[in-house]
């Protein structure tokens, strides 16, 4: 059986994955995201999704050259075209939802496999996510009860939980907006024998 390794200590990744029947183990890739995001400037979100991804991937792949690694990330772009970072503040989390209040944003997410220190294969998938023009009474009610959580996930929601009521309209996959576009990723492990056909 293939080693399969996530260079990640996402909990919705793992649980995904988990849930998908793919036996697999959880390690921090190590990666400095800041110090990455800094040297990647003028990259789309996108573009930025997959660079990040792969950095991951082959780092902890240096590590156990034999397994399959796979290394995620998600992006958020506002229709203006900035990115945002993960809210450090319940704070910056209003501010961010605030911004995206009413507005339709692209979400980013992409995933490369890794073995041996180089990409062997690589998906991102991209959903447009169109947020409602809720109340600021919704927003402090909403923050009440997702707030410290959400300061992990990029936006500042969690959709497979009282996120879902931000939105009036969402294009894409609910698994790409957790952070893992798994269909494909199932398929290609189909495909290599790691998991049954």
């Amino acid at each position: 059986m293939t080693d399969i390794v996530l260079a990640s200590q996402s909990a919705s990744r793992r649980a995904m994955l988990t849930a998908a029947g793919v036996s697999f183990r959880a390690e921090s890739p190590g990666v400095d995201e800041e110090a990455a995001k800094a040297s990647l400037v003028g990259l789309s979100g996108r573009d930025l999704a997959d660079a990040l991804a792969e950095l991951k991937a082959v780092k902890l792949s240096l590590r156990h050259p034999q397994a399959i690694v796979l290394g995620c990330d998600s992006t958020v772009e506002t229709a203006d075209g900035a990115l945002l970072d993960k809210a450090e503040s319940r704070v910056d989390a209003e501010a961010q939802l605030k911004g995206l209040r009413g507005t339709t944003h692209r979400l980013s997410s992409a995933i490369v496999a890794a073995q041996g220190g180089q990409p062997i294969w690589r998906h991102v998938d991209v959903a447009k996510m169109t947020m409602r023009d809720f109340s600021d009474d919704f927003l402090q009610s909403y923050l009440g009860a997702e707030w410290p959580a959400i300061g992990g996930c990029v936006g500042g929601y969690r959709i497979e939980g009282l996120g879902a009521q931000l939105f009036a309209k969402i294009e894409g996959s609910q698994f790409t907006i957790m952070g893992l576009p798994l269909l494909p990723l199932l398929a290609w492990l189909r495909d290599r024998g790691a998991l049954p056909a």
